[in-house]
């Protein structure tokens, strides 16, 4: 009986990776649409795709990192300057997009522009803090989605949203976490609306990566920014050495980081090429090995875990 069962399992582990591996059949003739191609994930994908013979729109934020993707791709690659947080940007961008795909449609939206916005404890912050994440990594995302959807049901392509870990796992305070919370959640009410149309959508969460998105000078200054503001209430139950201590805890994460920004691309290769591309990616060694597992462990556990690396509190009953 044992062996029967072994042998079954060995034979569906068989089929589910050859299912993987099959292709689809052209990509010369499709036309994809990537936002946030100005540096990270977006510029190499914008690159990369160029390279395997897609017709790539790359959607920048400036014009000066517009300019210098163009220089480094061939003419296959459309540059246009989105805001994602302007509607009115958004709306002209996909009826020149409609213009320039014609009757074929759009085969692939991969949503990637997002931003990392204030990092820090929750008391510490105002809900303008939160603004500026959930307008670019949710409204703008959703808001993209729908003006360009028509486009790729006319293909029948496929949808790739970029969300986090972050979207698993509360790492800090701040209006990032909860952005990519709710992406998830847009992300699986879209794929169950959009299988009747032959749409797949597809969800990418990447571990900690070096990016730009993950500046720790930048992050450092928004924080410190916030703290010479705080009360002095607040200020003495952290202690006036919070933040210095913080930066030294978060060196010790630096293990974690993952390098090399392909792995991100290659989700996006499999979800744009595969015949049966995956309703979610894990990407970078940490995601898969660590933080979505702990993910999925109750919550007494992912709070040990994860209080680990908090800075002890000065005095936190100070009032």
């Amino acid at each position: 009986m044992f062996f029967w069962v072994l042998a079954l399992l060995i034979f569906c582990g068989f089929v589910w990776n050859y299912k993987r591996q099959l292709k689809i059949a052209d990509i010369t003739d499709k036309y994809i649409f990537i936002t946030g191609c100005d540096t990270g994930f977006g510029n190499l994908a914008a690159r990369t795709f160029d390279k395997k013979g897609f017709h790539v729109i790359a959607a920048c934020l400036t014009e000066s990192k517009s300019t210098a993707l163009k220089a480094e791709t061939s003419e296959r690659l459309h540059t246009v300057l989105l805001d994602v947080t302007d509607p009115e940007n958004v709306k002209r961008t996909a009826q020149w997009v409609k213009n320039q795909v014609g009757e074929k449609g759009l085969w692939g939206l991969i949503n990637n522009a997002g931003v990392l916005g204030v990092l820090a404890p929750t008391d510490w912050l105002t809900v303008e803090d939160y603004r500026e994440p959930i307008e670019v990594n949710l409204f703008g995302l959703i808001d993209v989605t729908l003006n360009l959807l028509p486009l790729v049901k006319k293909a029948q392509g496929r949808v790739i949203n970029v969300s986090s870990i972050g979207g698993r796992l509360a790492l800090g305070g701040g209006g990032y976490t909860l952005s990519k919370y709710a992406l998830e959640g847009f992300n699986d009410s879209l794929r169950r609306d959009m299988k009747a149309f032959g749409v797949h959508v597809s969800c990418i969460e990447p571990g900690l990566f070096k990016t730009g998105l993950s500046d720790p000078v930048k992050a450092t200054e928004k924080k410190l920014a916030i703290w010479k503001h705080l009360s002095p209430d607040i200020k003495q139950q952290y202690g006036e050495g919070y933040i210095e201590k913080s930066l030294d805890k978060l060196k010790d994460t630096n293990s974690f980081v993952n390098m090399d920004l392909s792995l991100v691309v290659e989700c996006m290769d499999h979800a744009l090429t595969s015949l049966f591309p995956k309703t979610h990616y894990a990407a970078g060694r940490d995601a898969k090995t660590f933080w979505i597992p702990l993910s999925h462990m109750p919550a007494v556990l992912q709070d040990f875990l994860l209080l680990k690396q908090k800075v002890e509190l000065a005095n936190p009953k100070a009032v």
